[in-house]
C-alpha cells in the first residue's frame, strides 16, 4: 500500500491505520522462487511446489478457520506444510491449492484475501465458500496438523496422553482453569 503525505509533511492518518492495521502474515516478504520469509516473527519456510503467496495465504485462511490468538503463525504454517509436501508428489493437489487460493482472492477483491484487514471480512468469505472441496479439504487438514503439533498442547491446556501415566482421574482432570 502505497501512503501518501499530508500537507505537513507526515504520513496522513487514514493511510497510516490501513496500512498498520495489515495483518503479521500479510507483512511476509517472498524471497526467491520457493521462500517465505516473517522477518518480524523471526521465521520463514522453503517451500517445493506452492507458491509462497500462496502459502501466506493459507497460513492466513487457517488462522480464521482456526483462530488462537496464543498461537503463532508458525504452527500454522507448520499445518499448512503438509500441503506443501503432497504438491510436491503431485501436480494436481499443488493446482487444487492454487486454483483454491486465486478463488479465494477474487472473491475478496482488489489486494486479495490478504488485504482484508478486517478478519469479520475474511470470515465471511470463508462462509461463502465453506462447502467447497477446497475448504473442507484445509480445514480438515488443521484438525490433524495444527492440533497434533505438541509444542501448542500447553497453550490448551492438555498434557497429552494419559494412559501410561495412570489416567486422568489421579493426575486432576478437572483442573483445567482456561474452560
Amino acid at each position: 500500500m502505497m501512503m501518501t503525505n499530508d500537507k505537513a509533511g507526515g504520513v496522513n492518518r487514514r493511510d497510516f491505520l490501513a496500512a498498520s492495521g495489515k495483518t503479521a502474515i500479510g507483512a511476509a516478504m517472498v524471497v526467491g522462487s520457493g521462500t517465505l520469509l516473517l522477518p518480524s516473527q523471526g521465521w520463514g519456510m522453503e517451500l517445493k511446489a506452492i507458491k509462497p503467496e500462496t502459502m501466506a495465504t493459507m497460513i492466513q485462511m487457517a488462522r480464521d478457520i482456526y483462530p488462537h490468538d496464543r498461537v503463532a503463525d508458525k504452527f500454522y504454517a507448520k499445518a499448512m506444510r503438509a500441503h506443501d509436501d503432497a504438491a510436491a508428489d503431485d501436480e494436481s493437489k499443488a493446482a487444487f491449492f492454487e486454483d483454491g487460493i486465486a478463488g479465494l482472492d477474487a472473491k475478496a477483491g482488489d489486494g486479495g484475501y490478504l488485504g482484508l484487514g478486517w478478519e469479520a471480512d475474511r470470515v465471511a468469505i470463508l462462509r461463502d465458500i465453506e462447502d467447497s472441496e477446497f475448504f473442507q479439504a484445509m480445514r480438515g487438514s488443521l484438525v490433524v496438523g495444527l492440533y497434533n503439533q505438541k509444542a501448542i498442547w500447553p497453550l490448551f491446556g492438555y498434557e497429552g496422553a494419559s494412559a501410561e501415566k495412570g489416567g486422568y482421574i489421579d493426575r486432576g482432570f478437572d483442573d483445567i482453569e482456561w474452560v
